[in-house]
């Protein structure tokens, strides 16, 4: 068992809620951490830990060469934690050409998958690629889609491979290496005392109900949307005019119309119905 948290999800789906939540609960301030003072929820992709790591320059190495290497990163970043840390990834559980999973088992205490409905991932998804919601609904059904694959710049993460939307969840819920917790984005929205305190228990981190509270509280997309309208958000996308746009939950099909969401559902049934999404 090793020292890292995952936090997967697909794009737009709240990882990153989570994650303020998470550091909010740990700093245990009655103020709301600063949403770009995040160092430590990372995320699995970020080249510069990779090339600090592995004493490797990853602009020398083939794709292919960074993702055999990227389980024995997280190997020495585990080995290195003095107590669990939590990583933030939107890679799908893939395995390199070796055979060897990428979110390497040995380095893997537990992860948390959340899960949104991909008609409310396609807008959102749009919004932060500052794509056409047509371009979002193609590459959410594409099985070969990938993040930072193309060579025409350096880009500050390493390749990023989605899959589409519906094997990218069942790629992280049917694999049998490590544990993992599915949550829903719409449950966060409605019943988050709930299901925040199930992800405190399920870290077995220690805290009590009036820290849990708090912490939804300064986590609270007014909060989250007013801090980024008064000092911008490092992670927004240069194609995106914010990253938290409305943070709701059902807007997706009105939105996208009933040709792009017909896509969607074709392409994705069998796990948005398994998810309670139809």
């Amino acid at each position: 068992m090793g020292n890292i948290n995952w936090l997967a999800s697909y794009p737009k789906s709240g990882n990153t809620w989570i994650r303020i939540f998470l550091a909010n609960l740990m700093a245990n301030n009655a103020q709301p951490v600063n949403i770009n003072q995040l160092q430590d929820f990372s995320i699995a992709s970020n080249r510069e830990t990779f090339d600090e790591l592995s004493g490797l320059s990853s602009s020398d190495l083939t794709l292919e060469e960074i993702e055999r290497l990227r389980p024995l990163v997280y190997e020495i970043q585990s080995d290195n934690a003095t107590e669990k840390i939590f990583l933030k990834i939107h890679d799908a559980y893939i395995y390199t050409c070796d055979g060897i999973p990428l979110v390497s088992t040995r380095a893997t205490n537990k992860a948390l998958y959340i899960i949104r409905n991909p008609l409310d991932v396609a807008v959102s998804f749009a919004h932060h690629l500052g794509a056409t919601h047509e371009k979002a609904v193609e590459n959410m059904c594409n099985e070969h889609f990938a993040f930072c694959n193309k060579n025409l710049k350096l880009h500050k993460q390493l390749e990023q491979k989605l899959l589409s939307w519906e094997k990218h969840v069942l790629s992280w819920t049917s694999q049998q290496n490590i544990p993992v917790k599915v949550v829903r984005y719409e449950d966060l929205l409605h019943f988050p005392e709930i299901t925040f305190t199930s992800i405190v228990e399920y870290f077995e981190l220690d805290y009590g109900k009036s820290q849990i509270l708090s912490a939804i509280q300064n986590s609270s997309f007014s909060e989250l949307k007013k801090q980024e309208e008064t000092h911008g958000f490092i992670e927004k996308s240069p194609q995106a005019k914010s990253f938290f746009r409305k943070g709701k939950a059902g807007l997706g099909k009105d939105e996208l119309g009933a040709e792009l969401s017909n896509k969607i559902i074709a392409s994705n049934e069998r796990v948005m119905r398994q998810f309670g999404y139809l």
